[in-house]
């Protein structure tokens, strides 16, 4: 059963823009980024920073991969539609889809990899985070 899609609200400001006043292409995925931490505070109560610190769990990203809809500007705020699409032994994959005004801006899928953090090896993420996962997992809606 899929469970329900986590939105999470980004102010983009000027200082995000470049000359042509359109956040700069840089900052994308670093909007999506937020908003898959987001998605783990939410869901989780820790963001990735208590993950690695206080859980020694870390997710290093492995892939990335954007589509641009149409440019992203300070006029309102982006909408970005997290959720995750799947979860194997080690990794986990998430989607984000970021609107904004009611228009398609972006979309991406992220995978990362569950690590023991200070020893940097790949690990099952722990029971607690994979039974999360599994209760929110959805699969991506075809375009």
């Amino acid at each position: 059963m899929a469970g329900a899609v986590f939105e999470h609200e980004i102010r983009v400001t000027w200082g995000d823009c470049d000359p042509a006043r359109i956040a700069y292409t840089g900052r994308l995925p670093m909007f999506a980024l937020d908003a898959i931490n987001a998605w783990w505070e939410h869901h989780l109560g820790d963001g990735w920073y208590q993950m690695e610190i206080d859980r020694n769990v870390g997710t290093p990203f492995v892939h990335m991969a954007l589509d641009f809809r149409s440019p992203v500007t300070p006029r309102h705020r982006l909408i970005c539609r997290v959720w995750p699409t799947r979860l194997g032994e080690t990794s986990i994959g998430f989607r984000v889809e970021a609107s904004q005004g009611g228009k398609p801006s972006f979309s991406g899928d992220f995978v990362c990899v569950f690590i023991v953090a200070d020893q940097f090896r790949k690990s099952p993420p722990p029971k607690d985070i994979r039974a999360l996962v599994e209760a929110h997992l959805r699969p991506v809606a075809a375009e």
